[in-house]
């Protein structure tokens, strides 16, 4: 269950043919993941939190989970890896949705431009949502996006 806020953005995303997006794990290869959110995020997202990246608890990384269909959604996790050394608390990541969804280094709103970017343009994304931290171990949490889209007109 999302329960974190609702944003609209203006994108458009291409389902090749839009059978059922088969292929959309190949669109989000590993490659095409790091190039829509940068390992370097971590550290700019720390250096300007903290004015120093090296005081960040995590790394954070875009992952692709799923197309569900009978809602038309993308799923995403922004996954928090707990870097060597440090300590990746639940109090510590429990406010970040919140935080992701407004701060300019993150720029969730441009994220999800450049996945539509990524796609093509025969569907188009009506709006984004970022659900509550679940904490999948001590050393990795995961924050869901999640992205609705309908076939453009």
């Amino acid at each position: 269950m999302i329960t974190s806020q609702q944003h609209t953005a203006d994108c458009e995303i291409f389902i090749p043919g839009n059978a059922v997006m088969s292929n959309v794990a190949e669109i989000f290869s590993e490659d095409a993941l790091l190039k829509l959110f940068p390992a370097t995020k971590s550290d700019d997202f720390f250096d300007a939190l903290f004015g120093d990246a090296e005081e960040g608890a995590f790394d954070i990384a875009l992952a692709f989970d799923r197309f569900d269909e009978a809602d038309s959604t993308l799923h995403f996790f922004l996954e928090l890896h707990e870097r060597p050394g440090r300590c990746l608390a639940c109090n510590l990541t429990y406010g970040l949705p919140e935080v992701f969804s407004r701060h300019p280094i993150i720029n969730v709103a441009g994220l999800v431009k450049d996945i539509s970017a990524t796609m093509g343009d025969t569907m188009t994304c009506e709006e984004w949502k970022l659900g509550s931290t679940k904490q999948v171990s001590n050393r990795l949490h995961k924050i869901p996006l999640v992205i609705s889209v309908r076939q453009k007109e």
